[in-house]
């Protein structure tokens, strides 16, 4: 079986590198970076805030109808109980028995070496 899979493999291979070989773009002739006149590509400035919006004020609601509202959802009192109380309990994925690690063998006292 793994002959098979490496007949298989090594022609893909080599035809993935001819490819990527190919795809290289070739390297036309330069211009001299010595020479002022040499035509080079127009450079072009971009800002990274040029979709920037200012802050626009926002209408603010009347603070009795948003104290009303908060009397109507139960007020305070809704909001604490709320927090109090407990969160949706976690999935536990993991398994109910931790996996212990192999023990290592330790190799000899300094790997063999005499210490003179």
């Amino acid at each position: 079986m793994k002959i098979a899979m490496f007949r298989w493999l090594a022609p893909a291979f080599l035809v993935a590198v001819c490819s990527a070989s190919l795809a290289q773009t070739a390297a036309g002739k330069r211009a001299d970076p010595l020479d002022s006149s040499a035509a080079v590509p127009h450079l072009v400035f971009q800002s990274t805030l040029g979709g920037y919006q200012r802050h626009a004020e926002q209408p603010v609601g009347s603070w009795r109808e948003a104290n009303e509202t908060v009397n109507r959802v139960g007020g305070w009192r809704a909001y604490a109980r709320e927090a109090r109380q407990p969160d949706a309990p976690a999935t536990n994925n993991a398994p109910s028995k931790p996996a212990t690690p192999a023990p290592a063998s330790a190799p000899a006292g300094h790997g063999g070496h005499k210490m003179n």
